[in-house]
């Protein structure tokens, strides 16, 4: 009997060490395989983040180049700042400013930086500016003055345009922490030249010089020149996933996804001087892209 008696003291310990043991890893949270994070309990559903991004903005700052600035779209090698997609007041276009904050207090709430002819390695001077407005949103489109060179050799290296964007972006965030930013894509030159080289007049126009890189001898279907546009094309790809890949880093900027440069511009959105820049329904088409991915409940895609 002793002996029995023994066994089921050491039993019962046993048993309230194991109970107790188990208490401890439950209040520590440690996990069977190691972990010591803590424990989550089955099925349920794990926590959405938060969005920062506002769809409804009070006010808009415009940087880029001349498709912001509305370059030919109402005359001949001028720009035409109230068509702009981004900060235009003329009512067939209804810029994303319009769409946004209402005719009325577009004067007032609105600017646009854009410069025709600038490159991204310009952006962050762009961004100075903007950041003074105090805006609630930035509109960036640029980058296609970056490969509209006189030649592929000239074009900005890809390296380059993302040092520049990201100087924007931190030159933007000193002044100016809780402004939010879309980001357009480059347009599709290639499918641009495409479209526009069937216009004869506007053929002639791109004599003048408008991106060689892409344009020059533009009925030159031989090799040297398809490599040619096809190098262009390759370009404004890789500065494409530079603006997606770099914008993803910053929680208050917004990509298009690539809509700008996936968009079929026709004829009639073009520029009817030189079949290249949007004319005044080609902005229209960049407002109605803008205002939607700007004011969509969740990431644009």
């Amino acid at each position: 009997m002793p002996e029995r008696s023994t066994r089921l003291r050491v039993r019962g310990a046993a048993a309230a060490g194991a109970v107790a043991l188990a208490g401890a890893v439950a209040l520590t949270g440690c996990s069977s395989d190691g972990g010591t994070g803590p424990r989550s309990t089955a099925g349920a559903p794990s926590p959405s983040p938060t969005s920062v991004w506002n769809a409804s903005p009070a006010s808009v700052a415009a940087v880029g180049d001349s498709i912001t600035r509305g370059f030919d779209a109402c005359s001949v090698l001028t720009d035409c700042p109230e068509v702009s997609w981004a900060t235009g007041t003329d009512d067939g276009v209804r810029s994303l400013a319009v769409r946004l904050l209402g005719a009325s207090k577009v004067a007032s709430h609105s600017w646009n930086h854009a410069v025709s002819g600038a490159r991204m390695a310009q952006l962050p001077e762009q961004m100075a500016q903007a950041a003074k407005d105090g805006p609630e949103l930035v509109t960036v489109m640029i980058g296609a003055n970056d490969a509209c060179r006189d030649s592929v050799r000239l074009m900005t290296p890809v390296a380059g345009f993302r040092s520049s964007f990201e100087a924007s972006l931190r030159q933007l965030r000193a002044s100016a922490p809780e402004a939010q930013v879309y980001v357009s894509s480059v347009p599709d030159l290639k499918r641009l030249w495409s479209t526009g080289r069937g216009s004869p007049l506007g053929k002639q126009i791109w004599k003048l010089g408008i991106c060689r890189s892409m344009l020059g001898d533009a009925d030159d279907m031989g090799p040297e020149a398809v490599a040619r546009r096809d190098a262009v094309r390759e370009r404004v790809v890789a500065y494409n996933d530079v603006l997606r890949e770099v914008c993803a880093e910053d929680e208050r900027c917004r990509y298009d996804g690539g809509a700008v440069f996936d968009y079929r511009f026709t004829g009639a959105q073009l520029s009817r001087w030189d079949w290249f820049h949007p004319g005044r329904d080609g902005q229209a088409r960049l407002a109605e892209i803008a205002y939607r991915k700007v004011t969509a409940a969740g990431p644009a895609a």
